[in-house]
């Protein structure tokens, strides 16, 4: 990569500076939002600069408050804010994670989470492109693999998606496009592009206002209010702590031998949100009950939901390694004591 004047925390030129005497630059997307943040703390953390591009539709500026003075801070969508860097800002590393997410969001505004997760996704690679080729790291999600008959998940498995009158599976095909462009700008032009599958990530500063499972469970067990379990309750997932999760990706961006490739990240340890929703109330010592609620009265009708989601790590830990440390009580211990205001634990890692 050539050298560059880098910006510093203000986004002002500091000068030329030999790249081997200069720190790194990373560019983090979606920066504000819940694995966004925990990784601009990482990367801060270890000596690198970063850039952080996010237009707070469902980040949140208070998630970087304690280090917005140590960062460079961009608030658009993510094509403006690439085309208000220009070419003076070259960076050692991309990681895109600005997406529309949750259940609700893409239920409610089909046509924007589309538009944003494919033209987003599109305009990081067209930037990188242009400025270096730097590897970059795009999100994606266990949603692409649709609805298999298979209990465990692995990333060269066949996708099935439902039908396009189902809006739940937008998300999954708009997905799955992404993939298609970051494998594309591999092979086209090698770009150095990574993929990341999460499988339901959770932990301090996920809000439940998307439909985000846990941080709903959490909020309603610690005022003591009904837990509302959807469906039966016997569907299974693997909750994996954000701050796990984080440690691990930075090893994959600087690795040469994850570029062009899928990978999974996540727990392989399952539990039924049944289950899920009885260790909130027992890990917090709450009086909530549980009622459950038929999807018809949940979602709308049609609505398809996976019996059961656990992913293959076989590759992710073959390839740069990945133990998860953080147990699922720690996690819902530490999301309500953020919610009551006390700082939740650091990441345990030390990658």
């Amino acid at each position: 990569m050539a050298d560059a004047p880098q910006p510093n925390a203000h986004g002002q030129s500091s000068g030329h500076i030999p790249k081997a005497h200069r720190p790194r630059h990373a560019l983090v997307t979606g920066g504000a939002g819940f694995i966004g943040s925990h990784l601009v703390e990482h990367l801060l953390a270890q000596g690198t600069q970063v850039t952080v591009i996010d237009n707070l539709s469902t980040g949140r500026i208070e998630n970087l408050k304690p280090i917005l003075d140590s960062i460079r801070f961009i608030e658009a969508d993510v094509d403006q804010g690439l085309a208000s860097l220009g070419h003076e800002s070259r960076f050692d590393e991309i990681y895109h994670l600005a997406a529309a997410v949750g259940v609700d969001l893409v239920l409610d505004d089909p046509i924007t989470s589309i538009k944003t997760n494919i033209h987003q996704t599109d305009a990081v690679f067209e930037y990188a492109l242009a400025n270096g080729s730097p590897p970059t790291l795009i999100a994606s999600s266990s949603e692409v693999y649709g609805k298999p008959n298979t209990g465990v998940f692995s990333e060269e498995d066949d996708l099935l998606f439902g039908a396009t009158t189902i809006t739940r599976w937008s998300y999954a095909h708009a997905k799955a496009i992404d993939e298609h462009l970051a494998l594309a700008y591999w092979r086209q032009h090698k770009l150095p592009a990574i993929i990341c599958r999460f499988f339901n990530t959770v932990g301090p500063r996920q809000v439940g206002r998307y439909g985000m499972v846990l941080p709903r469970f959490v909020e309603s067990a610690l005022k003591n209010e009904t837990l509302k379990v959807f469906g039966d309750g016997t569907q299974s997932r693997c909750f994996c702590d954000g701050r796990d999760v984080i440690e691990v990706l930075v090893r994959m961006v600087r690795s040469p031998s994850c570029a062009g490739r899928v990978f999974n990240i996540g727990s392989d340890h399952p539990i039924t949100i049944m289950e899920l929703a009885q260790t909130v109330i027992e890990t917090l010592e709450s009086s909530s009950a549980i009622e459950l609620i038929p999807y018809c009265d949940a979602y709308p009708a049609g609505f398809e939901d996976l019996r059961h989601r656990k992913p293959n790590l076989d590759r992710i830990k073959e390839t740069v390694g990945f133990e998860p440390q953080y147990t699922l009580t720690q996690t819902i211990t530490d999301l309500a004591n953020e919610l009551s205001g006390v700082e939740p634990a650091p990441s345990k890692g030390g990658a």
